[in-house]
C-alpha cells in the first residue's frame, strides 16, 4: 500500500530519504514521481565518481569498485547503487545484486568497533554457534548490525584461518581464539573503554 500526502514525507523523513508529493493536488494515490529515494551527500557521490572513474577501465571492475567505496566511505550506500551503475554501463539490478549478495559489502556505516566471529565448521565443533548466541544477547543486535550507540558491529565471518584455536574471532582486525563467553565479555569491555 502507498502511503498518500503528509504520510509519505513523514516515512521519508524517518529514513533520511527525499519523496515527492502528488503530481497535482488531488492526484489519486500512487501517481507519485519519484518514492523514497535515497541520496549521497556531495562529499560522497564525489567519492564515488571519482572511485568509478579510476577504476572503470580495469577488467569486470565492479567488486573492485565497491571495496573501494567501502574503504573509502566505511560501506557501500545504497545511493550509490545508480552512479555506480551508470558509470560501469551496469544495471541497478547487476549492482544491487552484488552488494547484496557479498556479507563482506556493508549497507550502513559501521561501528567504532567491528567483532566478526567465526561460523565455519570447525569453530562450530567448539562452541561458536554458542558463543554467537552469547555475543547477540550480550551486545543487543544480531550478525550484520551495530549496536544502536554506535559502538559495535557484529559480524559473521567464515574461517579466521585459527581453528586450532576455535572458536575464534577478530575484534576490529586483531585474532583472538579458544574464546568462551567470559573472555568475549572481558574482550568487549576492553573495546567498550577505547575510543
Amino acid at each position: 500500500m502507498i502511503a498518500q500526502g503528509k504520510d509519505i514525507g513523514q516515512a521519508a523523513a524517518r529514513r533520511g530519504s527525499r519523496a515527492t508529493a502528488p503530481d497535482k493536488p488531488g492526484d489519486p494515490a500512487g501517481t507519485y514521481t519519484c518514492c523514497l529515494m535515497k541520496t549521497l551527500d556531495a562529499a560522497q557521490e564525489a567519492a564515488v565518481r571519482r572511485i568509478v572513474a579510476e577504476l572503470k577501465g580495469r577488467p569486470g571492475p565492479l567488486i573492485e569498485v565497491l571495496h573501494a567505496i567501502q574503504q573509502d566511505l566505511g560501506y557501500v550506500p545504497e545511493a550509490a547503487v545508480a552512479p555506480v551503475a551508470e558509470g560501469l554501463n551496469l544495471s541497478r539490478a547487476e549492482v544491487h545484486g552484488v552488494v547484496t549478495f557479498y556479507h563482506h559489502f556493508r549497507r550502513a556505516p559501521a561501528g567504532a568497533h567491528t567483532v566478526s566471529l567465526c561460523q565455519a565448521e570447525a569453530c562450530q565443533s567448539m562452541g561458536a554457534l554458542a558463543l554467537a548466541e552469547h555475543a547477540r544477547r550480550r551486545l543487543g543486535v544480531g550478525f550484520h548490525e551495530t549496536t544502536p550507540d554506535g559502538r559495535f558491529t557484529l559480524e559473521p565471518i567464515y574461517c579466521l584461518g585459527n581453528c586450532a584455536c576455535s572458536p575464534a574471532a577478530m575484534i576490529d582486525g586483531k585474532l583472538h581464539g579458544r574464546l568462551t563467553p567470559a573472555r568475549f565479555d572481558e574482550l568487549i569491555a576492553a573495546q567498550a573503554k577505547s575510543p
